[in-house]
This record gives C-alpha cells, structure tokens and sequence, in this order.
C-alpha cells in the first residue's frame, strides 16, 4: 500500500510540475490547437464548411472586440482573479430552479480560457468533476502566470464563433471579409453575441433574439471603456 501511495505522489508532482512548465511555455507560444478543436474535427465530424482558425496577437485585433467579449461574457474580467464568485451563485440559484433544461454558465473568460485549452470537454459523471478540477487549477495557473493580457490574446484566438470556426481572425474574415484588425463595434458585438451557442446562432442576419444581445452588447460596450492591462 505504501509503494502505491509512493507512486500515486510520484504520478501527481510530475504532473504538477509538467503543467506549470506546460503554461510557462505557452505564456509566449500561440495556441495554435486546443482539444475542442480535436473533438469537432474528429469526434463530433458534422460541420459542412471546412475548419478556419488564424492566430492573431492582441495587438493585431481591434480593441472593440476586447470591449465586446467583456460587455458579454465577463464584466469584472479585469478585476477578478479568474473567479466571478457572485456570478456563479446567481448561475448556480438558477440552475437549481430551472425546469426547462437550460443551465445557465457563470464561468470567466478566465475559467473559459483555462476550459478550453488545458481540459477535455465532459459536464456529466465524475468526468465532468474531474474537468472541473482542472479547469479551476489551470485557471489559478494562468491568472498567475499569464496575466489578463495573454489570457485574452489566448481567449480570442481559441473560441468557437461557428461550425468549425474558431478565433476572432477567421471569424472576421468568414463573416465580414477582413481582418479582426478592421472590426467595428457593431461587428464585434455581432461575434460575442453568439458565445453562448456559436454552432447555432448566427452572426449574419441573426435572428430578433440574438440582435437583441447584439444591442444590449453595445449599450454596455460604452461603459467598458479603455482596457487598461497594467
């Protein structure tokens, strides 16, 4: 028993030291495949267009897009440390009492980021726990070690914003036909307002539910104001 306790430890400080190795080098190495990314193109082979992604470094991406993603998906993005504790109450509250199915997410861009790039993609069973875990230990890693700037930069590379579409770069182009450098507000708020479901709702002609996020968006863009990373 003692010998597999020994190994169990031995198991668990080789992957506590590979992993933060594994975050240091991606600090300044572009994520260039994620394993979301290996689930639609193999796992889940339904898309119809061919797979789009194109690594863009922060600086190359209008900064609407960094205001739009906030006003979206995380309003203290800049002030939390990779937890929003009073937003996953109110999604856990509403979670309890749904009776339609539909669960509400209180994740960070932080903890998405984290999610997305270090963990397999599992919500049920002790899989499901287990994603949790590591999701919730990368996203202390990369709060730490990369700073807001590059979990940003990582965050609007890597996102899905359609079938088989991922990153804002290819987003921009597919959508609007140029670069993620050009976008406008309205054109950034049209890409974050699908987040929630980007396989199924539409940047182009969106329907009268999703042009209502897209204004809501850009109402609360105005009170993002200029990011500020240090």
């Amino acid at each position: 028993m003692k010998k597999l306790f020994r190994w169990i430890g031995r198991i668990l400080l080789g992957y506590f030291i590979l992993s933060i190795l594994l975050v240091v080098v991606l600090k300044w190495v572009p994520v260039y495949y994620t394993p979301l990314m290996f689930v639609r193109q193999n796992v889940e082979p339904k898309a119809t267009q061919p797979f789009a992604r194109q690594w863009k470094p922060l600086e190359e991406i209008d900064p609407d897009m960094v205001r739009a993603v906030i006003a979206s998906e995380d309003g203290k993005f800049i002030r939390h440390h990779g937890f929003d504790w009073n937003a996953i109450g109110i999604a856990y509250k509403y979670n309890q009492k749904s009776k339609n199915g539909k669960i509400r997410g209180g994740s960070t861009i932080s903890q998405q980021t984290a999610k997305n790039v270090f963990t397999f993609h599992s919500r049920s069973g002790v899989a499901g726990f287990i994603r949790k875990g590591l999701e919730t230990y990368y996203t202390v890693l990369i709060e730490l070690i990369w700073g807001k700037e590059r979990i940003m930069e990582v965050y609007l590379n890597i996102v899905e914003l359609g079938n088989n579409v991922f990153g804002v770069e290819a987003a921009s182009k597919k959508y609007f036909g140029h670069s993620a450098k050009n976008l406008t507000n309205y054109e950034a708020a049209s890409l974050a307002a699908v987040l929630p479901s980007p396989r199924y709702y539409r940047v182009v002609n969106p329907t009268p539910g999703v042009q209502k996020r897209v204004n809501r968006i850009l109402e609360t863009m105005k009170h993002v104001g200029r990011i500020k990373w240090n």
